[in-house]
């Protein structure tokens, strides 16, 4: 009768101190779980004695011994993250060598490579190395030809990364891939008068098009009437040959000769724009004599 009572009771306790235990370790960091690209960096009275960067389960007091029982008085864990973070820099003014105001848009990429140097070297190393890759484009930015902004993004692009590299590693930071990723007018009178010459050097190049067109269509035209030309000349001088030697052929038959230039005769009459009156013989004697 008595067995129901003592099992919930007993698993209840047992949830309870469970519940407990789990605090307490949780309170005296008897353990910890560390997330991949996670370094947990631990100070103990102000000073650094050690770090974890190793992610999974792990315990404090294996590799502080007994002063990780003490880290949660006297002591603090600061949480860094190692992941790959990007930023991006835009608008930093540089002027060309022409004197042209210029926007360049930077983008880079940084990660923690040292957690001691970022969290106590300095207090805004974001920040910071921000405004050091600000500072290093106008630095080797600034002064260039036009033409030079435009085309050699990659070697400038080297260029500013070599630049802040050494004071990033000061800081615990890595810069990883960096690219100017726009280069762009800021000058809005200039912008306006690139796109008027733009547009007038294209309609320069379409009316040099079409004129090549139309030369070359003038030079085909006249060289088919040239031809043409020639080949009616031939023709017109080959012609009385050809029509003497078919007369020549006809007159051979005396009838035929007659009946094709009665034909032709008939022709031309007809063809006449004068008036042709029938009539009969004595009518028509009557006319001529009067």
């Amino acid at each position: 009768m008595n067995f129901w009572p003592v099992l919930i009771v007993t698993v209840i306790a047992t949830l309870i101190g469970t519940r407990i235990l789990v605090a307490l370790g949780q309170l005296f960091q008897f353990w910890r779980v560390l997330p991949e690209r996670t370094v947990l960096v631990y100070t103990f009275f102000g000073k650094v004695i050690g770090q974890v960067d190793e992610p999974g389960l792990f315990f404090p007091i294996t590799h502080f011994g007994w002063r990780a029982l003490l880290l949660p008085l006297f002591g603090k864990t600061y949480t860094v993250s190692t992941q790959l973070h990007q930023s991006y820099l835009r608008n930093q003014l540089v002027n060309s060598e022409e004197g042209a105001p210029m926007g360049v848009g930077v983008w880079f990429e940084m990660y923690v490579n040292d957690p001691k140097a970022y969290l106590f070297r300095n207090s805004d190393p974001i920040g910071s190395l921000k405004a050091n890759v600000a500072t290093a484009v106008v630095k080797q930015l600034s002064n260039l030809k036009l033409d030079v902004l435009l085309e050699d993004r990659d070697a400038l692009s080297r260029k500013v990364r070599e630049e802040v590299s050494p004071t990033s590693t000061e800081w615990g930071f890595a810069l990883g891939s960096t690219y100017i990723r726009k280069v762009a007018f800021r000058d809005k009178g200039m912008i306006a008068e690139i796109q008027r010459k733009v547009v007038n050097r294209l309609r320069q190049v379409t009316a040099a098009m079409k004129q090549a067109g139309d030369n070359t269509v003038a030079i085909i035209h006249s060289e088919a009437d040239k031809q043409a030309s020639q080949r009616l000349g031939q023709a017109q001088a080959v012609r009385p040959e050809v029509v003497g030697r078919a007369l020549a052929e006809i007159r051979r038959e005396p009838e035929v000769a007659t009946a094709l230039f009665r034909l032709l005769d008939i022709q031309a009459t007809l063809k006449s724009p004068g008036k042709i009156i029938l009539a009969d013989a004595g009518t028509a004697d009557l006319l001529l004599n009067g």
